[in-house]
């Protein structure tokens, strides 16, 4: 079986359009999906400061078509996507609880209920309130769960999975590996790993 690791942040709404159809890519074209939560800024941080300058000194042209491409994919997937009024989104309570939930078996539905939270509900999910209701949909423990944001071992999972990110090459969310080192980057590429499957 084809092994797909997905390493996303919720913060990124590219990543929201890639995870909302990545299940039903996965069962089609008979992967495995091996979910790999990550913290996106600290990426920023260390590999990427591109994407802060960019904000500080945007391209008005840029921007307006990076608007309508978002637009356009939200469309073609059916799918509500908002500006949230808290951008950026310090992400990392959400997650750190994206361990917890892999350890109980709850990850798709309580990442689905941070993305739907911020990017359609205007939800701040950096707040622990915010986050202990969409644990309980997901079907975890609220004590537990707001025990693990602040679980040391847990913070330091985050930690180390944003160092694997770093040392495989990634630079942004979504991105894909392939079987180990076919990295594929950004929401429009799953095309290219069906393909790359099919070939496999």
């Amino acid at each position: 079986m084809p092994r797909l690791e997905f390493f996303f942040d919720i913060s990124s709404p590219w990543t929201f359009l890639a995870f909302h159809r990545l299940e039903a890519f996965a069962d089609e074209a008979g992967a495995e999906i091996v979910w790999k939560p990550f913290l996106l800024g600290g990426v920023f941080n260390k590999v990427n400061p591109s994407v802060y300058q960019r904000r500080d000194n945007p391209i008005p042209a840029k921007d307006a078509y990076y608007k309508k491409d978002m637009a356009d994919w939200a469309l073609y997937e059916g799918l509500k996507l908002i500006s949230p009024s808290v951008f950026p989104l310090n992400s990392v309570r959400a997650m750190r609880g994206c361990f917890f939930a892999i350890h109980q078996g709850k990850l798709p539905a309580y990442a689905r209920g941070c993305f739907e939270a911020y990017w359609q509900k205007d939800q701040d999910i950096s707040k622990p309130e915010a986050l202990a209701p969409i644990a309980v949909a997901a079907g975890l423990d609220e004590g537990a769960f707001l025990a693990a944001l602040n679980d040391d071992a847990i913070k330091q999972r985050l930690f180390d999975a944003t160092d694997e990110a770093i040392a495989r090459g990634v630079f942004g969310s979504p991105t894909f590996f392939l079987n180990g080192d076919d990295m594929y980057f950004g929401n429009d590429r799953l095309e290219l790993i069906r393909a790359a499957i099919k070939r496999g």
